[in-house]
């Protein structure tokens, strides 16, 4: 069934991966990004050009995750062209690296607020309208970083993660009585095929940053070793797979969380023992009911 997604940060990566994969899939999809007019300009015609090729459904749409005001307008004008919203994939984040005492206060509240609160600015636009319907999917772009091992250095990135996830996990109770899903789809690390390690912020405090100069060499090493444990067909374009299939399922049959993971991080054991446990601990304070979609009332 054709369906209308939203989907945050699609200018590159698994965004922009997933945005044509799943117009590719026959949907009507709207890859968000930020400063449509300007820098990212080049992307939009590229998507543009993709879709006039394959024929797919795809829409450039400016939406800044930091802004309410743009959250608002964005989700506005997609239901102004379709009448309705039946897939929001949060998938819009940024990477920073570098020792955690580096970082001041403001540069981890900036990525918390790409990581997490511009999800909750998504939310607070999209989800009347889902919920008037009773309807919908909230599809998570998670990290294995909550559930598997990582290296250092990756303090504020891995600590927004563990706390959109938390999230998630919340409001996949709090929203199955109004009959919207909640997946969370699970990337593990890729050494090739996206920029993000390439991008990364890194903190202003070179000072405090070059005190940790007995460390130095050890993300190149950590990033060597994990190109070594790659397979060669390990692709990021599988994230996008996994997201077109689930979307594809019907209401009710999505499950949960998935993992894609090539190297072996133990994200897919951890996450297997987790999820038994959310179950089992539903069930046992009585809201088993709250592990599946209801109709709305």
């Amino acid at each position: 069934m054709q369906q209308v997604i939203l989907i945050t940060g699609a200018s590159t990566g698994i965004g922009a991966l997933s945005a044509r994969a799943l117009a590719a899939a026959g949907h009507i999809v709207y890859a968000s990004m930020r400063d449509t007019q300007g820098r990212n300009a080049p992307r939009v015609r590229a998507l543009r050009d993709d879709a006039a090729r394959h024929g797919g459904d795809l829409r450039a749409l400016e939406l800044d995750v930091l802004s309410q005001a743009s959250a608002d307008a964005a989700i506005a004008a997609i239901l102004a062209e379709q009448g309705r919203l039946d897939v929001v994939v949060h998938n819009a984040g940024g990477l920073v690296t570098g020792p955690m005492e580096a970082f001041a206060p403001d540069e981890i509240q900036h990525v918390f607020d790409t990581n997490v609160i511009g999800a909750q600015r998504v939310n607070k636009a999209a989800l009347p309208a889902m919920r008037a319907r009773g309807s919908g999917l909230l599809l998570w772009v998670g990290s294995s970083t909550t559930r598997g091992g990582f290296p250092p250095f990756m303090g504020p990135y891995a600590a927004a993660k563990a706390a959109m996830d938390s999230i998630a996990v919340t409001m996949a109770y709090e929203l199955t009585r109004f009959g919207i899903e909640t997946s969370i789809v699970t990337p593990g690390a890729f050494t090739r095929g996206t920029a993000h390690f390439p991008n990364a912020g890194k903190p202003a405090d070179r000072s405090t940053s070059a005190a940790y100069a007995r460390y130095e060499g050890l993300m190149d090493q950590v990033a060597e070793r994990l190109s070594a444990l790659t397979p060669p067909d390990a692709d990021p374009q599988a994230v996008a797979g996994e997201i077109v299939r689930v979307v594809g399922l019907p209401a009710g049959q999505r499950p949960f969380r998935t993992v894609i993971d090539f190297i072996g991080d133990g994200a897919q054991a951890v996450s297997e023992v987790a999820e038994q446990a959310r179950i089992d601990f539903a069930r046992r304070i009585g809201i088993a009911d709250l592990l599946s979609i209801h109709p709305a009332a």
